[in-house]
Formats: C-alpha cells, structure tokens, sequence
C-alpha cells in the first residue's frame, strides 16, 4: 500500500477511535501563508517560499496548528472525516491532508514541531544539521534531495554530497563545489550516496515513497512531521515550533 494510503488508514482509525469523525464543530480549515508569517525574517532571502516557488498551507484543528509546503495552493474548510477522505490526486489535495494530519497530531499530543521555525531558527537548524549527520551517520555521502540553500551550503563545507531539485531554475547552481543537478539523475545520485537526505515536502509532490527502503532516509522540515511519526520515518526538524 502507498505510504500516502498507509498514513490515511492509520489516521481513520485514530478519528474512529478517539470519535472525531462527527465532531461538526471542529472544523478544519487550512489557507496559504504569505512568507512573512511563515517564515519571518530569516537571515538570508533566497529560501523557496521567499522566492514564491512555494506557499505554506496551515491547517487549524481544534486550536493546534499543522502546517505543510506546497507548489499548488488553496483554500478549504470541512469536517476532518472530509478531509481525511481526499482523493490525493493533486499537490493541492496532498498538503491540505498533510497538514491536516500535522494539525490533527498535534492535537492530540502524538507529535511536536508542526509549525515551522521563524527568523534566526532556519539558520541554527542548518548549522545543528552537521552535528546530527556526525552523530547519526559517521562521514557519510550524502544524497540530498531538494533545495535548500541554507543546508546545502553548510553540509558540503563537511561532507561529499550531490543535490537534485525540481525546479529547472535551479539546475546549475553551484554551492562550493556542489551543482545542483536535474531530476534525470535522481536514482544515480541515489545510489552514490550512503545517506539520504530529502525534503519533507516529497510527500506533497508524492515521491517520498521513492526515498524509502533504499538505504537510511532522513526527511527535514515540518511538512513530513505526522507521516514520519505514523510510518517509523527519520525527521530532522531542530527549531520547528
């Protein structure tokens, strides 16, 4: 089963359990945030969603906040049966039910940092990264997925590492002695390194289920929060709130 479906059952069956499904006054609402309330004034501007390729979604269940990234966004309001019912066919579909799930979550106390850091935060997170990758992984090569300027930057100062993004307008970019490579080089990059190391946001453009049981995976950023707690995944996520 999808890691998208797994995570969809599993949240049913909490709903059912802790009999929420008819709870007509909890309404679950998620919108897109502008950049300043997402992210703040962090201390350099070249992050995704200051540059408009990508919006925050929120999501507000029972007063806890779930958030998650998106290229697609929009706007919507329903029940959380509704919502957990989704057909997850669109970016759109996938992050209102992320962060849905993020909000529900938190809600209950299963999980933390569900809202993304603020300001100065991005920055520690990035330099506190170095030390978890020791600390967990040794010296390891690493496959990064996404881009994140911030990380990129700092990791390929300590470690070998090779960077695949989306977005064409990134192709070529080059961070120290790291270029940024297209998509067609995914799986060789893949394969090259010991460790992965991807953007929570691959659960809304539904490639995550390509990053896992190929070698150890860790997911970074708050979108990724509830499916990784729900499917045993690795989040890196030092500052989230």
């Amino acid at each position: 089963m999808d890691i998208l479906e797994k995570t969809r059952q599993k949240l049913i069956d909490i709903m059912k359990t802790m009999d929420l499904a008819e709870e007509q006054v909890n309404i679950v609402s998620a919108r897109p945030l502008t950049a300043k309330e997402a992210i703040g004034s962090p201390d350099r501007n070249d992050y995704p969603i200051l540059k408009g390729k990508e919006v925050m979604i929120e999501a507000d269940f029972r007063g806890a906040k779930g958030q998650a990234f998106t290229d697609q966004p929009g706007n919507y309001s329903g029940s959380l049966k509704d919502i957990l019912n989704l057909p997850l066919n669109t970016n759109c579909e996938r992050a209102i039910f992320i962060a849905t799930a993020n909000a529900m979550l938190r809600s209950l106390g299963l999980i933390d940092k569900t809202v993304h850091c603020r300001d100065k935060e991005p920055g520690d997170c990035v330099r506190q990264l170095v030390d978890y990758i020791r600390q967990r992984f040794g010296n390891p090569r690493i496959a990064f997925i996404g881009m994140q300027p911030g990380m990129i930057e700092e990791l390929c100062k300590h470690f070998d590492m090779r960077v695949v993004d989306l977005d064409p307008e990134n192709i070529g970019k080059k961070f120290e002695t790291v270029v940024i490579e297209d998509v067609s080089h995914t799986q060789e990059i893949i394969d090259w390194g010991d460790i992965i190391l991807a953007t929570g946001s691959t659960s809304v453009n539904d490639s995550l289920k390509n990053f896992i049981n190929e070698k150890p995976a860790v997911f970074y950023g708050v979108t990724v929060a509830g499916i990784a707690y729900l499917n045993g995944l690795e989040q890196y996520c030092a500052c989230g709130h």
